[in-house]
């Protein structure tokens, strides 16, 4: 990677975080519109009890038609209400999501040189980096990442993964695989419930080919957590997102109506984002979720 691919020199904020200044550095205040709403400066206290619904999958594949179409109405609900759910019982062995977590963090508190071999560039991302654009003078996010590509198979170069700590190649690829599985799960609900065929979303987005790639975020301690942002507002591009999350990591917010909502991660759940591809067909055909009530 050349350091000319990006407009300006890279800071990477794990070394902000740790040099132990307590300024914010001016690149990462957000206006203030923008500015994080935090736990403490919420007009309605309702708000700490609410929460995204958390879904049971366990008896989606059993041969109890009640318990399958319950779940099914639950998912429904969820991406008209909410665009977000979280789901348990899924099928990915929790030793598999706690290893993952595990080989990430060690990468991330890797030496630098070490991460910086896989420094990223805005040609593909894919890589190590530490901001998204090439903006001249851009807000920036207070955080660092980790992209990669796993499907298709024709963009997925080993390479390009970290091999810090040993395991971590591995761990990324079978963690990859089953969470394809999952997406793929889910695709058939989703699909049932707009009233068209099975496949037809998975095969909307590729079949076998579909894509599937790999980011994960690392937020370094802030010294002014109501100046900046981890990661700025957005909505999923895709299809479907599916997000680990970390337990010593809180404050990922979705947004209901005028509010931010925290939200509360179940252990060992995934939080599923239904993306803008997906719900406009939410959006547009209520309809079809009727039945399963």
């Amino acid at each position: 990677m050349s350091c000319q691919d990006w407009p300006e020199p890279i800071v990477r904020v794990q070394s902000l975080s740790e040099s132990g200044s307590t300024d914010i550095p001016d690149r990462y205040v957000k206006p203030p519109a923008e500015r994080p709403v935090l736990p403490n400066s919420r007009i309605n206290g309702d708000d700490e009890k609410i929460n995204i619904p958390i879904i049971n999958l366990a008896g989606l594949d059993g041969g109890d038609e009640n318990a399958r179409r319950e779940i099914l109405g639950q998912i429904s609900a969820a991406c008209r209400e909410w665009g977000f759910f979280q789901v348990v019982n899924h099928g990915v062995r929790h030793e598999l999501m706690d290893d993952a977590r595990e080989n990430w963090r060690q990468f991330f508190h890797s030496p630098m040189e070490v991460k910086q071999a896989y420094g990223n560039s805005p040609k593909t991302y894919e890589g190590y980096g530490s901001r998204l654009g090439v903006e001249k003078g851009a807000i920036l996010d207070w955080s660092d990442y980790y992209f990669l590509h796993y499907r298709p198979s024709s963009l997925k170069d080993f390479n390009k993964w970290p091999a810090t700590p040993a395991s971590c190649r591995e761990v990324i690829d079978e963690y990859c695989k089953e969470l394809v599985r999952l997406s793929g799960r889910l695709m058939k609900v989703l699909s049932i419930n707009l009233g068209i065929s099975e496949d037809r979303l998975q095969n909307a987005f590729g079949g076998e080919n579909i894509g599937a790639r790999l980011r994960v975020n690392f937020y370094p301690k802030w010294p002014r957590a109501d100046l900046t942002l981890g990661l700025s507002a957005h909505s999923g591009p895709g299809g479907l997102t599916l997000l680990l999350p970390d337990h010593q990591v809180t404050g990922f917010q979705v947004r209901k109506g005028d509010n931010w909502i925290t939200v509360k991660p179940a252990k060992h759940a995934f939080i599923v984002n239904i993306g803008d591809q997906i719900q406009v067909s939410y959006l547009l055909l209520p309809n079809f979720f009727s039945f399963y009530f």
